[in-house]
């Protein structure tokens, strides 16, 4: 699923905002048109659309209110309309925020960082280009899925979840496989090799999940 679905009629300013999108990590796709727009999301979807106001054929708050009719996902309003009745009126279809045109990029960067950070701080972890989504017990980098075990998405979403902490191997343990678990401690040597074959560039000499000699695993 892509990042951020930008609907943007205007090639370059839609260029524009895709390269920094990308430059921080999101995915990113650009429809041209409000009818584009819908057929991209209804086949691919996106965790959050990027919408300008007016685009030729249907505008922008048609296209938020048909959106709004199946998904609850985040709408930012891109307008140079200025006027409070049509900010209402996006803000009432169902939008989540809007910028006014033309734009400060860093501006519009920090309302979509705030705008993710809202609405799935509690359904994601993200380092970069990795990202856990923990309501599908999927992993990614960038769109593409990371095939992993339950107990290894368990086990990188506690790591990830304590960065920079040096978790001993007894806690990692008892958190992820419980108390009562008939599996060998053993095991969790074997995922930590797992996990690093899957998302370091070097599982050999990692950079990410490190050992810290007897105690346990420290994730950076």
């Amino acid at each position: 699923m892509t990042d951020i679905l930008i609907v943007e009629d205007n090639a370059e300013l839609a260029g524009l905002l895709r390269d920094f999108l990308r430059a921080e990590s999101y995915t990113a796709h650009i429809a041209k048109s409000g009818e584009e727009a819908l057929a991209f999301f209804e086949a691919y979807g996106a965790r959050m659309v990027a919408l300008d106001v007016m685009l030729p054929g249907m505008d922008g708050f048609a296209v938020c209110q048909r959106i709004r009719e199946n998904s609850d996902a985040p709408i930012l309003f891109l307008t140079a309309k200025t006027e409070k009745e049509d900010q209402l009126t996006g803000l009432s279809l169902g939008a989540d925020d809007y910028i006014e045109k033309p734009y400060d990029i860093d501006i519009m960067l920090a309302k979509i960082k705030g705008i993710f950070k809202r609405r799935y701080a509690m359904d994601e972890i993200v380092d970069g280009s990795l990202r856990l989504d923990r309501v599908n017990k999927e992993a990614f980098f960038g769109q593409k899925r990371i095939d992993m075990t339950a107990k290894e998405f368990e086990l990188l979403a506690l790591l990830m979840e304590n960065k920079g902490r040096t978790m001993d191997k007894e806690s990692l343990f008892r958190r992820v496989w419980g108390s009562d678990s008939f599996s060998e401690p053993q095991t969790l040597t074997v995922h930590i090799k797992r996990l690093r074959q899957k998302i370091e560039d070097d599982p050999k000499n990692p950079k990410k999940i490190l050992t810290a000699w007897g105690v346990g695993y420290r994730y950076l």
